[in-house]
């Protein structure tokens, strides 16, 4: 994980003493006082959210206590419940046999806990849904805004969460119970939303989509509903990127302060298929969303086509043939005024003012050659090369005589040739490198991340500056936020990065490939393929997650509660034959009664070896399946009443290995996630004679694993018997790859990278798939015999049913002993007869093999399982979330179509789930009601107190002002960023007027503001220079083309920025706004308006005091104007005129 002692939240935080403070202990009298769950805005929003739980919420704490009470009481042998007890069917568990070395390695049962202690708490706004549910209409991209998380989903419908609201109850919304929301409606875009942008300037979030259009979004403020803004037509493929621009005019660096640059246009960027890349004006966007809803449409074809193409500017530099590759990725760089456009192997470079092409290069920094492109552009082969290439092919026309296989290996070699020299000259690269997520840190720098885990670190202008490798997996999305960087990996994990590559924590985030990042709300939200979305507290990994682990952990019993379910498993080995409907009735029909989950396993449905061949080239091509075992499950499925009682939910067949598995039909909504898998184990792992079939689903939030198997035959196989048991659990993966997940998600590259700076580090052990279950049931032919015994007797045991005598021969139970198979499996005491073998259609015990060879009877067919038990006293909790017995265990005697006697297991199952709705209220209960949880919140949050030297400043004759930014805080750190909120004409009576939205960078070209982000240190200031532009230079666009061009008489106007200040680990801000009016040469009647509004006492020689609420006492004001007075009569006259 790293060393966190080193992390910026340890250097100024220190815990309080823990005697200060009482902490919000569980109480009759707390758990239901309205006034312990009020929740507190981070932001003053419009809407109001309910101070308490509903009465349901309430209703089910009640419930969830009398539970876990109930639970308490039986333990302690009070059986005089004062609940109702919905325990299992209440018959005597059968007594089991436990594999030894089950708490080690692989075997060891998989880490669950009402909070997880390997990871912080999160805040589960949409609990991972079931995959079935949400087939069509997946959540695939996110972002957010200052009060909202947006999310896309490919049916292009839109989801948007208030921050204010997150810890409220979802109920109603949708059956995974997330955090309230609204939506689009569902029939109103049905095109996959690809890409997303907030807007902060705007308040509007723009969205790429599959259809090539992009579209606008804004809550309305009188009943936030979601409302299309503007739409057009950007692309004929898909929009998959999208930023918002910005350009800069200067440069500069204090001693005291890092600043960046920005003067910003705001333009709107968008790429997709071929390099096809294209600007979007803001005059024109500005335009259109100024109108009325109703004539927005009449604008939309001139939006359409104000674009403007900057491929159009590159063919001059000789690049034109290289930017052919999807433009994957735009991020702006607002502090260079500059735009990178990425693909999976290169990276352009263009200057955000005048849209030009500044450089070309690829992902190991190289710049790629302009000029030996035309021909062969995929891979850069120069002209002697592709000389030899044809010379080479007319030689092979010429050389009629030469085999067929001498002309292809010339060919080869030749291809092979001219890929190494491209290799050579940097044009071809290794493809496991390819970029899969980009950022641009508070600090200037770009941070890109590869399929093989490399994080790469480059500088504003492009040069590679350092590689770090922490992981093997592939990276798929990366956030930065002040001192942090987050990284998203295909595995699930979450690692957090300082701006120096150091790693400072990881987790596990999710069950699925991270896909993307968002912020707000003092939450990092991560979103995984699945669609299933977590928010992480922003000061994570940190002290604060131990205590809030603790505080929920300890109301576990609020949020949690037990399910019951009856499992039935079978297992029949039915050598090739075919059932009759008796056989099944006799096997599963009585069995199935009162039970929720049937699982059906079979062997040797089919053999032979035309029927192997044909299985395995079958599994090639992805195909499974016969006619014989579909035959065989509609045989099942007949007597189970399927369609009816039962639904079939999943199976998997390989050979003549077959298992199916069957839910009650009115428990069909709470399964889902379902997944098949295979393993042969035959002739080199690849014949499927042997091997074994699983099926994996989800109930409860529990993953439930069903594994057939059929393993080597014969008396002597023990150690085959067990390597085919480990190949299975080793190697049996359920995961299926999807073409629409990004490429580093599909595969782990096999090797990693060494960092230029570091050694890679594998932070998590790669588990098997079946280790991670929390219930995996074993059912098959095991083909474990008895040893040291005769024929004789065996069948004289048999007749006396002596079976614990015999159970000491069992081939099974000596090597379980031993720890060499099914480490820490339990298998039910067995009292039946051996299975194996019989004489077919003889009953009774006297049709065991009588023939010439005898086999000895033995028990071939078991189940076996493994539960959530790390000792077998544990009670069912959300640390130990899945507890089964066994209530029965037999063979079907009577049954006689096959070699082999059908064998059948009942489990009674207890399963630990969390209602998320109860549980992210008591989050929030924990969060805004705990002392010390507020206070240290409150110390890690702050936002460091700031002041500005003016918020009014005039401009005019080319005006340049200074404007002062002040932290006065004694150990914060302050980050600032200044957007423009609007511009508005001044009429003659000096007021504003026609106020128009620009975009979150989009300063009026007459105005020139750097810098325009900046970190300052504590009791530092930064300077901000505010630069007047007359008469710009305006150009009209129409289909990528200039048309014409102007010099702009900008008239009286005036502009609204806000400066934004954050801390270190806040994502709440503070705000100071600045107004700052352009008055043309010769107009003095505006500024006379201006200048006669009343003066306030902060207004002293035109260095007016900010309008932020929370400004620091009188003296220290005084103090501050004092200071900055000093330093302007410190400075030249011409440094002080826009200021006096």
């Amino acid at each position: 994980m790293g060393d966190h002692q080193n992390d910026d939240v340890f250097s100024f935080f220190t815990t309080p003493n823990d005697s200060d403070f009482s902490s919000a202990a569980a109480t009759p009298s707390t758990l239901f006082n309205p006034c312990s769950y009020s929740y507190s805005s981070s932001s003053s929003g419009d809407e109001s959210h309910p101070s308490a739980p509903s009465v349901d919420d309430s209703n089910k704490r009640i419930d969830y206590m009398i539970q876990f009470l109930d639970r308490r009481l039986s333990q302690d042998g009070n059986f005089d419940a004062i609940g109702p007890v919905n325990d299992a069917d209440g018959s005597d568990s059968l007594p089991e046999f436990v594999g030894k070395c089950g708490g080690t390695g692989i075997f060891k049962v998989p880490i669950r806990s009402a909070v997880h202690p390997n990871r912080p708490p999160s805040l589960e706004v949409r609990p991972h849904p079931l995959r079935e549910s949400q087939i069509g209409r997946f959540l695939r991209t996110m972002t957010s805004t200052e009060r909202q998380l947006w999310a896309g989903a490919e049916d292009g419908g839109l989801k948007v969460w208030d921050f204010d609201g997150m810890y409220g109850s979802g109920r109603g919304l949708e059956v995974e119970d997330t955090a309230p929301y609204k939506e689009t409606s569902e029939m109103e875009i049905g095109s996959s939303v690809v890409c997303m942008i907030g807007d902060e300037g705007s308040r509007v979030v723009w969205s790429g989509h599959r259809d090539g259009r992009i579209r606008c979004w804004k809550l309305r403020d009188d009943d936030h509903v979601i409302e299309e803004a503007l739409s057009w037509q950007a692309h004929r493929g898909p929009v998959l990127s999208i930023a918002i621009s910005s350009y800069v005019i200067f440069c500069f660096t204090f001693s005291h302060v890092t600043t960046f640059v920005i003067g910003c246009l705001g333009d709107i960027w968008s790429g997709s298929e071929g390099g096809a890349l294209k600007v979007w004006p803001w005059e024109g966007l500005g335009k259109s969303l100024s109108l009325k809803m109703e004539q927005r449409h009449m604008a939309v074809i001139s939006v359409e086509r104000s674009y403007i193409d900057p491929r159009n500017q590159t063919s001059a530099y000789g690049f034109a043939n290289t930017l052919t590759s999807d433009v994957t990725f735009l991020v702006s760089d607002h502090t260079r005024a500059k735009v990178w456009s990425a693909s999976p192997l290169t990276f352009a470079l263009w200057d955000a003012r005048t849209r030009d092409l500044i450089k070309v290069f690829n992902i190991d920094g190289q710049l790629e050659n302009r000029n030996d492109m035309s021909a062969f552009p995929d891979f850069g082969i120069d002209e002697d090369a592709k000389m030899r290439i044809a010379t080479a092919s007319r030689k092979e026309k010429s050389q009629s005589s030469l085999g067929f296989f001498q002309r292809s290996r010339n060919a080869l070699m030749g291809a092979a040739d001219a890929v190494r020299r491209a290799a050579v000259k940097g044009g071809f690269c290794d493809d496991s490198k390819r970029t899969e997520a980009i950022v641009i840190s508070a600090d200037g720098l770009i941070w890109t991340g590869t399929a093989n885990g490399v994080v790469m670190r480059w500088d504003g202008n492009g040069n590679c500056l350092q590689e770090f490798s922490y992981q093997s997996s592939g990276i798929l999305c990366m956030f930065t936020f002040c001192s942090r960087l987050w990284v998203g990996y295909s595995n699930g994990t979450v690692q957090v990065l300082d701006l120096e590559g150091k790693l400072l924590g990881g987790w596990v985030a999710h069950s699925g490939p991270v896909i993307k990042m968002a912020i707000g709300g003092g939450y990092l939200f991560t979103l995984a393929y699945h669609g299933g979305i977590r928010g992480w507290n922003v000061t994570s990994p940190g002290p604060l997650d131990n205590v809030l682990r603790a505080e929920l952990a300890g109301k576990e019993f609020l949020y949690s509660r037990i399910e019951n379910l009856k499992i039935l498993a079978g297992t029949w080995n039915v050598g090739e034959g075919r059932a009759s409907t008796d056989s099944i009735v006799s096997w599963l029909g009585c069995a199935a009664t009162g039970v929720e989950i049937v699982v059906v396993g079979l062997q040797e449905v089919e053999m032979g070896a035309g029927v192997l061949a044909m299985s395995a080239a079958r599994e090639t091509v992805g195909l499974e399946g016969s006619p014989l075992g579909q035959w065989w499950m509609d045989l099942i499925g007949k007597t189970l009443d399927e369609g009816s009682s039962f639904v079939r939910v999943g199976s998997r067949q390989l050979a003549g290995l077959l298992i199916c598995v069957w839910v009650r039909h009115d428990l069909k909504p709470l399964v889902g996630d379902v997944d098949a898998a295979a393993v042969p184990c035959g002739f080199g792992r690849a014949i499927g004679n042997k091997g074994a079939v699983g099926v994996r689903l989800r109930m409860y939030d529990r993953i439930l694993c069903f594994v057939n198997c059929h393993f080597a035959a014969h008396l002597e196989a023990v150690s085959r018997r067990n390597a085919d048991f480990d190949h299975v659990y080793r190697t049996m993966a359920f995961s299926r790859q999807s073409s629409s997940l990004n490429s580093g998600a599909a595969s782990a590259s096999v090797g990693v990278s060494m960092p230029r700076g570091g050694n890679a580090v594998n932070t998590f052990e790669a588990r098997p798939e079946l280790s991670e279950a929390d219930m995996i049931v074993f059912l098959g032919d095991f083909n474990y015999r008895l040893d040291d015994i005769t024929y004789d007797e065996t069948r004289d045991f048999i007749s006396q049913r002596c079976f614990d005598w015999l159970r000491q021969k069992d081939q099974l139970h000596t090597e379980m002993e031993a720890g060499n198979v099914f480490q820490g499996m339990r298998e039910a005491i067995i009292g039946f007869p051996p299975t194996y073998k019989f004489e077919r259609h003889q009953a009774g015990l006297a049709g065991y093999d009588s023939g010439e060879k005898k086999r000895i009877p033995a028990w071939c067919d078991r189940i076996l399982y493994r539960d959530s038990k790390s000792h077998l006293g544990a009670d069912c909790s959300l640390d130990c979330p899945v507890v089964s017995s066994v209530s029965q265990y037999d063979a079907c005697m009577d049954v006689t179509d096959s070699d082999h006697k059908p064998v059948r297991c009942v489990f009674s199952v207890k399963i630990a789930r969390v209602d998320e709705s109860v549980r992210r209220q008591e989050l929030g209960n924990i969060i805004n009601t705990n002392k010390k949880i507020k206070v240290m919140l409150g110390e890690l949050s702050k936002v460091p107190e700031t002041v500005v030297s003016t918020n009014n400043i005039i401009l005019q004759n080319h005006d340049s002002t200074i404007l002062r930014v002040t932290n006065k805080s004694e150990k914060h750190i302050a980050f600032f960023k200044i957007i423009c909120e609007g511009q508005s004409i001044i009429e003659e009576d000096g007021q504003a007027h026609d106020h128009r939205a620009r975009g979150s960078f989009g300063f009026p070209q007459w105005l020139e503001v750097s810098p325009g982000t900046g970190i300052i240190k504590p009791n530092q200031i930064a300077e901000v220079s505010v630069r007047l532009e007359d008469f710009p230079t305006v150009q009209e666009y129409v289909d990528g083309v200039a048309q014409n061009s102007w010099c702009e008489d900008t008239r009286d106007e005036e502009v609204i920025l806000v400066l934004v200040v954050h801390g270190r680990f806040s994502t709440q801000t503070k705000n100071h706004r600045i107004r700052v009016r352009h008055i043309p040469r010769g107009c003095t009647t505006a500024k006379k308006h201006y200048d006669d509004r009343p003066k306030t006492s902060g207004q002293i020689n035109a260095l007016h005091r900010s309008d932020y609420q929370q400004l620091s006492n009188t003296l220290d004001v005084v103090e501050q104007l004092k200071e900055l007075a000093q330093s302007i009569e410190e400075e030249p006259p011409l440094s002080r005129r826009g200021l006096l």
